[in-house]
């Protein structure tokens, strides 16, 4: 492919983080093929995040988000460095599939699939009203309250220097979600964008997020709700058909057994008839025998 499947924004994924409180954001995808293309999402760490949803399906030129949901913890990581990571997966599918007709094997490099695998990283960030320590360039910079942070060494074009990408050992520790199957293969692709104003940034793209994700949520179980609604009229309505298609078969049948028994009582009587209509036709046996025996007694006595 001489252009990647799928654009993702963002580069990598940041939370508020707060103890005790979750925290959302939300990862657009656009198609930049000609194709159908499904993706799929996995974690290092399923049971701290729910995304929704896991898998898609995105149509040629289209778009589509998906939310990633940390659950509140009880406690922060070390220095606010968080290992974990998500991979995006994605492959050409046929025009015409559905998600739930997505399975591993789609996504399978050995069974022939052209895959693109992406990485991101999680990023925390701290609430912009309460000051903490964050590692920069391995030393320590204080936030304050106007979202600033003191002592900060900047980079080039004024981006700020964020920490190393993966290691082997980290890229190797990628594992599926409990659902899928284990797959470490791929290449980081993790870039540094972070705008001048982290707290502008940050406060923006988790407002977004989380309006977005939660507007989605209701989006999406609205429309699940009123297509399951429709799916049950459709199956009352064809229950009501065929309760009334089998009454109509049930009374069909009971008229042709009562036809059928009055044919055979009249084709009894019509054969009862006929028998007792039926003209006796030439003499009796008996008869013929008694006039052969008078006849020969005659004929005996006239013939000495």
């Amino acid at each position: 492919m001489d252009t990647e499947l799928l654009q993702i924004e963002p580069p990598h994924l940041t939370f508020v983080f707060e103890l005790k409180k979750q925290s959302s954001c939300l990862v657009h995808l656009a198609n930049n093929a000609s194709h159908y293309v499904a993706f799929k999402v996995k974690t290092t760490s399923p049971k701290k995040y729910c995304v929704r949803p896991t898998i898609g399906i995105i149509k040629p030129h289209a778009s589509c988000d998906f939310t990633v949901t940390m659950q509140p913890q009880r406690s922060a990581p070390p220095d606010f460095q968080c290992k974990d990571k998500f991979l995006i997966q994605s492959t050409i599918v046929p025009v015409g599939t559905t998600p739930d007709q997505i399975s591993s094997q789609f996504f399978s490099k050995e069974s022939g699939n052209y895959v693109e695998e992406k990485k991101l990283r999680v990023v925390l960030i701290s609430p912009p009203s309460s000051p903490v320590l964050l590692p920069v360039n391995s030393d320590l910079y204080h936030h304050d309250s106007l979202g600033g942070y003191k002592d900060r060494i900047p980079t080039v074009d004024g981006l700020e220097n964020l920490p190393p990408s993966l290691t082997v050992a980290e890229e190797k520790s990628l594992e599926p979600t409990q659902d899928m199957e284990e797959d470490t293969t791929g290449e980081d692709m993790i870039s540094k964008h972070v705008e001048n104003d982290p707290r502008t940034q940050s406060k923006i793209e988790v407002e977004i997020g989380m309006k977005q994700g939660e507007d989605d949520l209701r989006l999406n179980l609205a429309k699940d709700y009123e297509e399951l609604k429709s799916r049950l009229s459709i199956m009352e309505s064809k229950l009501r058909e065929a309760d009334e298609t089998i009454a109509k078969l049930t009374e069909e049948k009971r008229a042709n057994t009562r036809e059928k028994n009055l044919l055979k009582l009249e084709l009894e009587m019509l054969k009862r008839k006929r028998n007792m209509k039926r003209p006796q036709v030439g003499f009796p046996l008996l008869f013929v025998c008694v006039v052969a025996l008078v006849s020969v007694t005659v004929g005996y006595y006239a013939h000495p």
